[in-house]
This record gives C-alpha cells, structure tokens and sequence, in this order.
C-alpha cells in the first residue's frame, strides 16, 4: 500500500471508529436548560472517543496494508492477462 492509500485508508477507518464510540457513555442531563437540545449528552468525552478512534484506525490501517502488502489479494491483472 502506498502513502496515499494508507492516509485514506487511516481516515476512512478512523470516522468509522469516531461515529462507532459516539454513543458510548452519552447520558443525557436530568434537568435540561432552556435552549438545550433533550438528548444532548451532559459530558459527551470527544476527547477520549476520538484517541479511541486514532488508536483503533492505526490499528485497522497497519493490519489492512499488511494484508494488501502479503499478496494474499492484488487489484492489478496478471501479465498473462494481456
């Protein structure tokens, strides 16, 4: 896997990650505030979900290019296919 393919690969997982964690541990304040959406989450942690997210893509990136780069699967056609 080149450079190029890595980062997409590192982005695409990682947002797929990030929206996986979102609802983990989001409680809803008891008393909402005028003006508060209800099902807003008190403390909603982005922090700690997106360094899951980071953690769980770089995780998912190395294991996919050691996949592509084991020759297991390939996109480009075999010389005798010309």
């Amino acid at each position: 896997m080149n450079l190029t393919g890595g980062i997409v690969t590192f982005v695409l997982y990682w947002w797929l990650f990030f929206f996986m964690a979102l609802p983990f541990g989001a409680e809803p304040p008891e008393i909402v505030e005028k003006g508060h959406a209800p099902s807003a989450p008190e403390k909603p942690r982005i922090w700690i979900k997106a360094g899951v997210a980071t953690v769980l893509a770089a995780l998912a990136t190395w294991g996919t290019a050691e996949f592509i780069d084991s020759g297991l699967v390939t996109l480009r056609p075999k010389p005798s296919d010309f």
